[in-house]
């Protein structure tokens, strides 16, 4: 094996070192990958990132991102085996987007706001995407982002072309409506029409959080957290009266949720 050890690796021993794994005398796991095996990896790796950002974890966040920046050499290796593209590939093609992308800065375009730099971006992207319809925008979202935040992004997008409300009472009526509509589904209606339903009202939702600037996917993962930690108290309130949560009614259970809420 050619591989020559550093005190401190470079971009090129990375690479270096992608190949080496991937090869015959390398690791037989790494061999054996494909984009598909290995894409809940890239996944799991940004979300990883993710947690870092929200933690404020500086050396978290430093391994968090090598291990995003290893998804992308390890599937760009792929690619470069398959005589396609390589890693240098990448980098030309995300160079020239920013560049194109920012004519402000690379060319002679006038902005005088952030406002103004996205609308810029918009355009720019929509004419690079040859996209010629507002619903091919809509359709370019990926249907591969968590529900929650594909759902902010096509709202965003269609609100941008003047499909949405003048204000958030306008949301916030439709949730009540979306509610209705639920309920009767659940009295009346199939599987179907209640998921149907019950996804209306998440829609409508995410279209209240647009309003309020709150991400959702955040936003419902606070209230996750904020759920765990109420129901951790709750336990330790139940250990503490020599109770067993499994054995207490519901109203007893929902007494001490009400009591680890208050502390």
């Amino acid at each position: 094996m050619n591989f020559e050890f550093r005190e401190k690796y470079s971009m090129q021993d990375l690479l270096n070192i992608m190949a080496i794994l991937r090869s015959p005398e390398g690791c037989p796991w790494d061999r054996e990958q494909t984009h598909k095996s290995i894409r809940n990896c890239f996944i799991e790796e940004t979300y990883e990132v993710a947690e870092a950002i929200d933690s404020d974890n500086t050396e978290l966040l430093k391994e968090e991102l090598g291990d995003v920046l290893l998804q992308v050499l390890f599937h760009s290796q792929l690619e470069k085996e398959a005589d396609h593209f390589d890693f240098s590939d990448v980098v030309d093609g995300i160079a020239k987007k920013m560049i194109i992308r920012h004519p402000h800065v690379f060319g002679s375009t006038v902005v005088n706001s952030s406002d103004e730099v996205l609308v810029n971006w918009d355009a720019i992207k929509k004419q690079t995407k040859n996209q010629t319809t507002e619903t091919e925008v809509l359709k370019s979202v990926s249907k591969a982002l968590p529900a929650l935040m594909r759902s902010a992004k096509v709202q965003h997008k269609a609100a941008k072309v003047g499909f949405d409300w003048p204000d958030i009472s306008g949301a916030l009526d439709k949730v009540t409506e979306e509610t209705r509509e639920l309920k009767e589904a659940i009295d009346y209606g199939s599987w179907e029409d209640r998921m149907e339903e019950l996804g209306d009202l998440l829609f409508s939702v995410v279209n209240v959080s647009r309003f309020l600037k709150v991400e959702p996917e955040q936003a419902l993962s606070f209230s996750c957290n904020k759920f765990i930690l109420r129901f951790e108290k709750m336990e330790r309130l139940t250990k503490e009266r020599g109770a067993d949560m499994a054995s207490m009614s519901l109203e007893q259970l929902d007494s001490l949720w009400d009591e680890a809420k208050a502390n």
